[in-house]
């Protein structure tokens, strides 16, 4: 059975009524100049014959015409990818510009972009942890949670990472047992300037470790630092002097590597943005789903052959005293 992949809309249904109409004048002022002048006009039809089979041809042709049936396999591989975004105060300083924040919000775009075929969650935290979004293949909700991504979103009590690895570990739980399956494609990425000051980290780090969940680190910051904006004014310690956020590098090393992860920066030495993506990438995607269907393939290359065949035939063909 033959299918088409386009249907013809009203403005070509117009388009060829009108050619149609066109040349049946045509054919009716051939006729009529043939008779005046006492010729044979029976090879005009036979002209009009060979043209409309390979203008009907042609139309057939952009149609996309598809038949036979063909079993396609398609598989669905992917990994899961769940972002941990700091979102404290010290985030806020602009050793990086415009901020570590800001510059941030606009890397997990370019990540989000990278893996689009790949589900993404985003789990932001400070000293605590919230899913700012379930993993999703949906970019468009995706880049609308990462526009809005705040430190007024979290409380400002500091920084601990063992809130999110947790969380981050449930949530991959949670994923396996729906889904019944042992999935080595998950991934984290945790995003931050390294000031952690939880217990709990290393175990966690254990716990992805043990789970099958690479963890990699993405540092954000300076060596030198700056000043960690508060109210109207700068964070001061309990002595009054101005608290000064440098990145904390050792913290985020250490971490990726329990899981044999990687640590990466973004500072005014180093952008690793890239590097983070191309060793994502290179993680192995995990089969989600087998799916058969049925497909046709789009054969016109035959209707048009056929009708260049008539073509080369209504070239051939000519009318003695009148020429068409």
């Amino acid at each position: 059975m033959m299918t088409f992949q386009k249907l013809p809309g009203l403005f070509e249904l117009l388009l060829v009524g009108l050619a149609g109409l066109l040349y049946f004048f045509y054919i009716v002022r051939v006729s009529w100049i043939a008779i005046l002048l006492n010729t044979n006009f029976r090879a005009v039809f036979i002209k009009l014959f060979v043209r409309t089979i390979y203008f009907v041809l042609i139309v057939i042709a952009l149609l996309a015409p598809s038949f036979g049936d063909v079993k396609k396999e398609i598989q669905s591989i992917g990994k899961d990818i769940y972002l941990l975004v700091d979102l404290s105060n010290s985030m806020n300083v602009r050793d990086v510009q415009p901020s570590r924040l800001e510059k941030i919000k606009f890397e997990i775009k370019k990540i989000a972009n990278a893996f689009n075929s790949d589900r993404i969650g985003i789990i932001i935290f400070s000293s605590e942890a919230f899913v700012q979004c379930p993993l999703t293949f949906d970019q468009n909700a995706l880049d609308l949670f990462i526009e809005t991504l705040s430190s007024t979103l979290v409380p400002s009590a500091g920084t601990d990472f063992a809130p999110p690895l947790e969380m981050a570990i449930k949530r991959f739980k949670n994923a396996t047992e729906e889904n019944a399956t042992n999935s080595k494609s998950r991934i984290v990425v945790l995003i931050s300037d390294g000031e952690d000051f939880g217990e709990e980290t290393e175990n966690l780090a254990d716990d992805l470790d043990r789970a099958g969940v690479k963890l990699f680190t993405l540092g954000v910051g300076t060596d030198v630092g700056g000043k960690v904006p508060f109210e109207s004014d700068y964070k001061r310690d309990e002595y009054g002097k101005t608290v000064i956020s440098k990145l904390n590098s050792k913290a985020l090393k250490k971490l990726a590597s329990v899981t044999d992860g990687k640590y990466y920066e973004i500072s005014d030495k180093r952008y690793d943005v890239m590097k983070l993506i191309n060793d994502i990438n290179k993680i192995e995607g995990e089969l989600r789903d087998v799916k058969t269907v049925d497909a046709t393939a789009n054969k016109y290359f035959y209707f048009l052959f056929v009708a260049l065949v008539f073509i080369i035939l209504d070239v051939l063909i000519t009318v003695k005293t009148i020429r068409i």
